[in-house]
């Protein structure tokens, strides 16, 4: 690359501990011996300041459930004191109105908050748990105090026909920024994938109210996410593969995003062994696909090579075995008849999920 990319936005998975059980969990799978290793308050503030150094603006403290760490307070005046702007990814399920009032005191900026559906019913049996009310009650405390609200909601094959009722539950919930997010199949989605997908007739009806909504309520930004599987081209990862983010996951790995770590062959540097800085310029693992030197035909020839940067590298893995294949949501992918077949999941009846699950004693929220 020419220049140094400048990453703008850090990804602050602070826990992976989080009491609910979302069958499309972005989380790993299998992250139970990373509980007991988590980063400590005075490790994310240098992780923090060393972000700022770097030009990160902001901060998305997430997890799992980010409340589920007792020093959390502590973590976003770090944040704050950095010179970043702490924004709260969350559940909203563990906090009570003054704790999310001594974050905000703290110096938390804003808010967004998960809800799985727009009524109790369908929301808590997504979640795996009862929530839905706790959730509407953080909402509340937010709008009391304030603090600008954003709303996301997963949408899959069980919720998309309520895309009229999210979008009114936003109204009345005050939230400026409504995120209808169709699924993305990782780490949990992935395994649940054929109880998720939803049908073509589902995704253009859910796009069709989308567009009526933006229109009933202006004052509401409104963003839909298409699924992978249903675009023409594929989403740039993160922008580009290490060219406009960065995570750091709960034992102080970074990565260029939420599923590298599963790619064979790459080697994620720690905070606690290297500089940020070192590891985001220099390390193997953000320079593999960095750019659009790495990449094989058809991406390279493509005109489209800069816009979209080969898609997603995870996905290529999860579905072709090889990291570095054109992301087969591509239409121009010699692999996109895996994506074609992998549709018709969504034909067919939905099996049970499978719940997203930690060890009893680990899966609970810190109140």
């Amino acid at each position: 690359m020419t220049s140094d990319p400048r990453p703008y936005n850090l990804i602050a998975e602070l826990t992976y501990r989080c009491p609910l059980q979302c069958p499309y969990c972005s989380n790993p799978t299998n992250f139970g011996n990373t509980l007991n290793r988590e980063l400590t308050a005075d490790e994310w503030a240098r992780v923090f300041r060393e972000a700022a150094g770097l030009g990160v603006m902001q901060v998305g403290l997430t997890g799992g459930e980010p409340g589920a760490r007792p020093d959390l307070k502590r973590i976003v005046e770090k944040a704050a004191e950095a010179g970043l702007y702490p924004h709260l990814v969350t559940a909203g399920t563990v906090f009570s109105r003054e704790k999310l009032a001594a974050l905000q005191s703290a110096g938390l900026i804003s808010v967004q908050l998960s809800v799985q559906d727009a009524a109790a019913e369908g929301s808590d049996a997504i979640a795996g748990v009862p929530s839905y009310a706790r959730k509407l009650d953080f909402a509340r405390w937010a709008q009391e105090l304030g603090i600008p609200l954003i709303l996301n909601v997963v949408l899959h094959r069980h919720n998309l026909g309520h895309v009229q009722e999210i979008v009114e539950l936003a109204v009345r919930l005050g939230a400026h920024r409504l995120e209808l997010a169709n699924t993305q199949y990782y780490g949990w989605a992935l395994t649940n994938r054929a109880a998720l997908l939803p049908t073509p007739a589902q995704l253009e009806a859910a796009r069709s109210t989308v567009e009526s909504a933006r229109k009933q309520y202006p004052a509401l930004e409104l963003l839909f996410v298409l699924p992978d599987y249903f675009a023409e081209y594929p989403k740039p990862c993160m922008g580009g593969w290490g060219s406009q983010s960065l995570l750091v996951n709960p034992t102080g790995d970074v990565l260029p995003c939420h599923a590298a770590h599963g790619i064979p062959g790459l080697h994620f540097e720690n905070v606690r062994d290297k500089p940020l800085r070192a590891i985001w310029l220099d390390s193997t693992s953000f320079n593999k696909f960095r750019g659009t030197d790495w990449m094989r035909e058809p991406c390279r020839s493509c005109e489209r090579k800069e816009v979209d940067f080969g898609g997603c590298r995870c996905q290529a893995l999860l579905l072709t075995g090889d990291a570095a294949n054109a992301d087969p949501v591509c239409h121009l992918s010699p692999h996109h008849q895996i994506v074609a077949a992998a549709q018709e999941e969504g034909l067919r009846p939905s099996p049970a999920f499978r719940f997203r699950t930690l060890p009893a004693s680990l899966n609970q929220a810190s109140r």
